[in-house]
């Protein structure tokens, strides 16, 4: 057998057996400790914050029997999801930013449905202070995320200590694939310890066909000598997936082993970061892919688009009519500019903007703005200056055309060049154009005149669709009205 002792964390034979019998029962109880955990501590800060807030604000310790509700009803929400989604397994445990990125999604929607909750039994509301949701809110997810860390922590040291793993894996392929497993995919950050390997014997492509299963049979039988005795909870293929005659043998050889058997991944698969095995009923696929958006996140992200913007409206009404009057005086010319954009799924629209030009562009060849434009109105460089000419695209977001966040949508004439210039350009449209966007507050914003501008622009654009969260939508809202950088470039 070819061991690799610089990558077997726990694969000494006095402690294989050790380790075996611990991870078998750390994987019994683990989810539901920290499942446990976790309707616990929420509960407990619920009691916490409502005493506490209680006591500062009226004197006394409040209703206890309130406040463990609202705490159980949170609880609920929160873990019962976690649970549905698998969030509670081991291997999530290895990784801080990952889990405590999914934790504040989920907290956030908990907080939604309370809300909502609370909207629905407004006889109720009266025992309930908003201050102190706000306290409960913050305080539990502050805790959450600590618990988190600590949780991670731990696991990282009882796994580099050998006293846990999530899977004892044993190798088996050829050098060049087995390498590029080991140095890619870093299987001890994912809790994976790697107790043994067998590489297959170079067999000379002059060789003949027995010679070569000769050879196989060979290294299988000493695989499975070591096997039997490291005892590995499975068993990986590092083959090519084209060598299939070689994949089926290795497979009906280790079938007589008590072991899981896995095909390992395909070099291919480094490409894409959510490759997952679907199956639809007998139909068993390799999907590559996923939804930019999930069905929930899709419904959450519009949730949140229809209420702020709602509000947004609202609240801008005043703004809205005095620009409309100082339009109309400043220039000749409707008050709202209307041009197709490309929305989701390249389906065009028409974005609604104040009007900051004297002319109407919308045809093959679209100008871009530049530093002190001539078309530019007196009016339209200060709306431009200030984002305020953005404003009535709360208008495309209510219709269902636009987010509050996205990729800025650009002119049909733009859109229709950089794809043809840049790969990946048409996966902006693989969600909803925002008002505004990663890119925009990261400072790539205003004319595109070089090929390297746009490639910066789309690569932040990505980067939001990969890693979309109603934490980041509300992070990018709040840098585009606080940040010097979102108005870098806006003329």
């Amino acid at each position: 057998m070819n061991t690799l002792p610089s990558y077997t964390l726990a694969s000494r034979p006095q402690t294989g057996g050790f380790l075996h019998g611990w991870s078998v029962l750390f994987h019994g109880t683990f989810s539901a400790a920290v499942f446990l955990l976790d309707v616990a501590l929420i509960v407990a800060i619920s009691c916490g914050t409502g005493t506490a807030y209680s006591q500062i604000a009226y004197g006394g310790p409040g209703d206890i029997s309130t406040f463990i509700q609202v705490g159980v009803l949170a609880a609920s929400i929160f873990a019962v999801s976690n649970l549905f989604r698998g969030e509670y397994r081991l291997p999530n445990f290895f990784a801080v930013k990952p889990h405590a990125r999914r934790t504040i999604q989920l907290w956030n929607v908990t907080l939604i449905f309370l809300l909502m909750l609370g909207f629905l039994t407004q006889q109720q509301s009266v025992q309930y202070s908003r201050a102190w949701i706000v306290l409960f809110y913050g305080a539990a997810l502050a805790a959450l995320i600590v618990e988190r860390f600590l949780i991670v922590r731990i696991t990282a040291h009882a796994r580099a200590a050998g006293l846990l793993s999530a899977q004892r894996i044993f190798l088996i392929g050829t050098g060049a694939q087995v390498s590029a497993f080991i140095n890619f995919y870093e299987p001890w950050t994912l809790g994976i310890n790697i107790v043994g390997c067998r590489f297959l014997t170079p067999v000379a492509a002059t060789a003949s066909a027995a010679e070569r299963r000769a050879a196989l049979d060979r290294d299988l039988a000493e695989a499975i000598a070591s096997v039997r005795g490291i005892g590995p909870d499975a068993i990986y293929l590092s083959l090519p997936w084209s060598a299939t005659e070689t994949i089926e043998r290795c497979a009906a050889a280790f079938l007589a082993l008590p072991v899981e058997i896995h095909l390992g991944p395909e070099q291919i698969l480094h490409k894409f970061e959510d490759v997952e095995l679907s199956k639809l009923g007998s139909l068993a696929s390799l999907r590559l892919t996923r939804l930019p958006l999930s069905r929930f996140e899709v419904m959450q992200k519009r949730l949140f688009d229809l209420v702020f913007a709602a509000a947004g409206l609202i609240a801008l009404t005043p703004l809205l009519v005095a620009v409309a009057v100082l339009i109309r005086l400043d220039s000749p010319g409707p008050v709202f500019f209307v041009q197709r954009r490309y929305g989701f799924n390249q389906q065009p629209f028409r974005i609604i903007k104040f009007r900051t030009m004297h002319t109407l562009d919308d045809g093959a060849v679209v100008p871009q703005a530049v530093r002190d434009d001539p078309r530019l109105t007196r009016l339209g460089r200060w709306l431009r200056r200030w984002n305020i000419d953005e404003i009535p695209q709360l208008f495309n977001v209510l219709a269902g055309d636009m987010s509050l966040v996205g990729p800025r949508p650009h002119a049909l004439s733009h859109d229709h060049e950089y794809q043809r210039r840049i790969s990946l350009y048409a996966r902006r449209h693989n969600v909803k154009p925002g008002i505004t966007g990663w890119a925009q507050i990261n400072g790539f914003r205003g004319p595109t005149d070089t090929e390297d501008k746009m490639r910066k622009r789309v690569e932040h654009d990505l980067f939001y669709i990969d890693n979309w969260s109603l934490w980041l939508d509300l992070k990018i809202i709040a840098r585009t009205a606080l940040s010097p950088t979102a108005y870098k470039n806006a003329f």
